[in-house]
């Protein structure tokens, strides 16, 4: 029940299985040349179904539509409207999703965190709402579904 929960947030704030499961394919199919798209959406909801994932998902997305409502007590309202880049909460929280999945998380993570590729991108532009946490919980989730493929490649020095 709580993957669907977790599913329907995210999708509800604009990020589709599908979206992040592009970026996880950019990150790997270098190093698993028969990787599919497929494995992409399985490794996301893998990562989906652990339930301190979904509890990290429920209170980023639950603090970015707080601060699109006003809700949230000064200053932290005014550090999440303007998006503060000193704030590292946010990052903090996305590092608990990868660190499941060891080094090779850590540093996917910190690749998307500065490249902000696909839906990462799109949701760190959006000036139509606060996606403070939002984004760099994808790539967080995104990082963990790429470490998790890495993990099973047992080819992957051959790629290197």
């Amino acid at each position: 029940m709580s993957y669907e929960i977790a599913e329907a947030l995210l999708n509800s704030r604009g990020v589709t299985i599908e979206s992040i499961s592009d970026i996880v394919f950019q990150l790997q199919k270098i190093y698993h040349p028969d990787l599919t798209i497929e494995q992409c959406v399985q490794s996301v909801k893998s990562v989906l179904q652990k339930r301190e994932v979904q509890y990290t998902l429920y209170t980023g997305i639950a603090l970015d539509e707080l601060a699109e409502r006003k809700l949230l007590p000064q200053p932290l309202q005014s550090i999440l409207e303007a998006d503060e880049p000193l704030y590292g909460v946010d990052e903090t929280m996305a590092l608990g999703i990868t660190n499941v999945f060891g080094m090779i998380g850590l540093t996917s993570f910190g690749y998307l965190d500065k490249m902000k590729t696909g839906i990462i991108r799109d949701l760190n532009d959006n000036k139509n709402k606060i996606h403070v946490f939002l984004d760099d919980l994808v790539a967080g989730l995104a990082a963990a579904a790429s470490a998790r493929i890495a993990h099973k490649n047992e080819n992957a020095k051959e790629y290197l």
